[in-house]
């Protein structure tokens, strides 16, 4: 039998996204524990009635992701919950500014409960205007502004973020905690800041940002997209891996 869309399945979706989102569900809902055996690739390409190939695709992400494991001989196993800490490491810039031994302190710009635009339903992967929850913070490192945060919430991974006191936490940290990570993508790139932006950095528009954008999974859901500006010459990326 097929696998038919839900209402929460854009009719759009990549089949071997819709495959991945399956999991995840299964997996966020308790379906599959840690050490429990997923699906065969055979049987999900009879439900979903597509090629081993679409199939392969889904699981293969997944575990390069690490939210999978693969055991020759054996079968795909949900990884233990260890393996996520391997994953795009994000931090709150708050701890990050702390762990510099500078002083970290932000300013609530904005709060509120929004009709989401088609672009950003579609980004979250939502139908039926969907209401999300909208926040825009300054952070600050020394009294200097760092990073403006532009960010969009899932209420239905964090029905709690309106309630949030934002001068004493950070969303990430609440996030992480509300929302555990399962996935990421990002992007980095140079731009000028539009004027509230710059004014809010206190920089001149003709001065260049590093902007993030950011998309974060929890629950086979998107929890967040966020938009991070951030001074050119202010701040940096930097990290490492092995």
């Amino acid at each position: 039998m097929d696998h038919q869309p839900t209402q929460d399945t854009p009719e759009n979706t990549p089949m071997f996204q819709r495959i991945k989102d399956f999991l995840l569900a299964g997996i966020a809902s308790g379906r599959w524990k840690e050490g429990d055996v997923i699906p065969s690739e055979q049987a999900l390409v009879k439900q979903f009635g597509v090629s081993r190939m679409t199939v392969n695709r889904a699981v293969r992400e997944l575990t390069s992701e690490q939210v999978l494991t693969r055991r020759q001989g054996s079968g795909t196993y949900v990884a233990q919950q260890k393996y996520q800490a391997t994953l795009l490491e994000i931090k709150s810039i708050a701890d990050e500014v702390r762990a510099r031994g500078h002083i970290h302190r932000s300013a609530l710009q904005l709060l509120e409960r929004t009709k989401a635009s088609d672009l950003m339903a579609r980004q979250f992967g939502l139908q039926s205007d969907p209401l999300l929850f909208h926040s825009l913070i300054v952070h600050y490192e020394n009294g200097v502004p760092i990073q403006v945060e532009d960010r969009w919430v899932n209420p239905a991974c964090a029905p709690d973020y309106m309630s949030q006191d934002f001068s004493s936490t950070t969303p990430n940290e609440y996030l992480m905690a509300a929302a555990p990570l399962q996935g990421a993508t990002y992007s980095i790139e140079a731009l000028s800041a539009p004027r509230d932006i710059a004014d809010m950095l206190a920089i001149d528009t003709r001065q260049a940002c590093l902007v993030l954008r950011r998309q974060t999974r929890s629950g086979g859901l998107v929890a967040s997209i966020v938009t991070m500006w951030h001074p050119g010459h202010r701040y940096q990326f930097a990290g490492s891996f092995t």
